[in-house]
């Protein structure tokens, strides 16, 4: 019996191996297929890693040289004759150009194109939000006291990225009406608050020092 039942394991193991090949010369070019797919796909992926590292390394290598000129004029200049290929890149250009503009003494073109970037859907919101402040930066003595205070009161609002810069424009706008009780308030949230960096909250406390307060010892941070 025992011999009986071994032939019949090794007859059944040879059907099993030549269904099996059948299967695999039948079937087997699908797995090729797929190896092939995986490893195009994988030289896919690198190449397109590449070739946007390319491009954005070629981008701030044009940056840098129109930057490299003294002259305001002509760093706005080479900046306009820039070509980005994302909508980041034209984000990054739009600002750096107005600041150009700016500089050679265009506020007006420089507030325009702001205002334009501030307002494009497409950007995320840190380059929308950026455009609005800096925009409202220039109007400083174009804009009236209101406008401007509403406008920075929206770029305060919690989890804003510049809130704390919104906030210390609010606190000098507070200080230029003449209501020191309010500024000295602002500056002291700003003072306590766990993501101020340590250039803004020096500024708060030097300004809260200039108003005749006396500001309180701040804790020491953790970590």
């Amino acid at each position: 019996m025992s011999d009986t039942d071994s032939f019949i394991d090794e007859v059944t193991e040879e059907v099993r191996r030549d269904r099996m090949f059948l299967l695999l010369k039948r079937w087997g070019w699908i797995g090729g297929v797929a190896v092939l797919a995986i490893v195009g796909g994988a030289g896919w992926n690198e190449y397109s890693k590449a070739q946007a590292t390319a491009k954005a390394e070629a981008l701030g290598d044009a940056v840098i040289a129109a930057l490299s000129s003294n002259d305001a004029a002509a760093r706005a200049e080479a900046l306009e004759g820039i070509e980005p290929d994302s909508t980041g890149g034209a984000a990054v250009l739009a600002l750096l150009s107005a600041a150009a503009e700016t500089g050679k003494g265009d506020k007006t073109a420089a507030i325009s194109r702001l205002e334009s970037l501030a307002v494009q859907g497409d950007l995320p919101s840190i380059y929308r939000e950026i455009a609005s402040f800096k925009a409202l930066l220039l109007q400083a003595d174009t804009l009236s006291v209101g406008d401007r205070r509403q406008r920075f009161e929206a770029l305060a609002l919690p989890g804003a990225p510049l809130r704390l810069l919104a906030l210390e424009q609010l606190a000098l706008i507070d200080i230029a009406e003449g209501d020191t009780e309010a500024a000295l308030a602002r500056l002291q949230s700003i003072r306590e608050d766990a993501e101020v960096s340590t250039d803004l909250q020096q500024r708060a406390t030097q300004l809260m020092v200039a108003l005749g307060a006396e500001p309180a010892p701040l804790p020491t941070r953790q970590g």
